[in-house]
C-alpha cells in the first residue's frame, strides 16, 4: 500500500469515528410516553370503591416524597399530577409509567408492587384534579405561597 493509500484510509476511517461519535445512540424525546397497547389497556380496578383509599394510602407512602401529597411535585421537581397533561392520558398510560417507571429522569419502577395496587394508585391520581394545577407563567414564589394555602393538613388526610 502507497502512502496515499494509507492516508486516504485514515482519513475515511477517522471520518466514520466522527460521524459515529456525532449521532446520538438513543433517540431523544421530550415527551415520555406509554407504548399505544399500554395506553388503550382499561383499568380493572374501575369498579372497586376501596380502590381511591387503598390508591391514596400507596402513593403517601411512596410517591409523595416527590410529588407531594397534593400531587404539585413543587419540592422535588416531579411532574404536577393534577394538571391537563397529566389527568389527560389514559389509565392504561398512567400504569404503564408507574410500572415501568422513568429512571433517566427520576422516577423509579414500582414493578414490585402488586398489579392491583398500581391500578389503585391510577385511580387515586384522578382525584387530584383542580387547584393544585399551576400554570407555566408563575414564579417559583407564586408557587410557594399557593401550595401553603392549598396544600391539606396531612395530619387529617393520613390515616394510621
Amino acid at each position: 500500500m502507497g502512502p496515499k493509500t494509507l492516508l486516504s484510509a485514515a482519513v475515511a476511517l477517522a471520518s466514520l469515528v466522527c460521524m459515529a461519535i456525532a449521532q446520538p445512540t438513543i433517540p431523544t424525546s421530550d415527551k415520555w410516553q406509554a407504548p399505544p397497547e399500554a395506553a388503550a389497556k382499561p383499568n380493572p380496578e374501575s369498579q372497586k370503591t376501596a380502590a381511591p383509599a387503598v390508591g391514596r394510602k400507596l402513593f403517601i407512602r411512596t410517591c409523595a416524597r416527590c410529588h407531594e401529597e397534593d400531587g404539585s411535585g413543587q419540592n422535588g421537581g416531579a411532574a404536577n399530577l393534577s394538571c391537563p397533561e397529566a389527568q389527560g392520558q389514559s389509565d392504561g398510560a398512567l400504569f404503564w409509567k408507574i410500572t415501568n417507571g422513568n429512571t433517566s429522569n427520576g422516577m423509579p419502577s414500582f414493578t414490585s408492587l402488586p398489579e392491583e395496587v398500581r391500578w389503585d394508585v391510577v385511580i387515586f391520581l384522578r382525584t387530584l384534579k383542580g387547584p393544585n394545577c399551576h400554570s407555566s407563567g408563575s414564579s417559583k414564589e407564586d408557587k410557594k405561597e399557593d401550595k401553603k394555602e392549598a396544600r391539606p393538613n396531612s395530619d387529617a388526610q393520613n390515616p394510621r
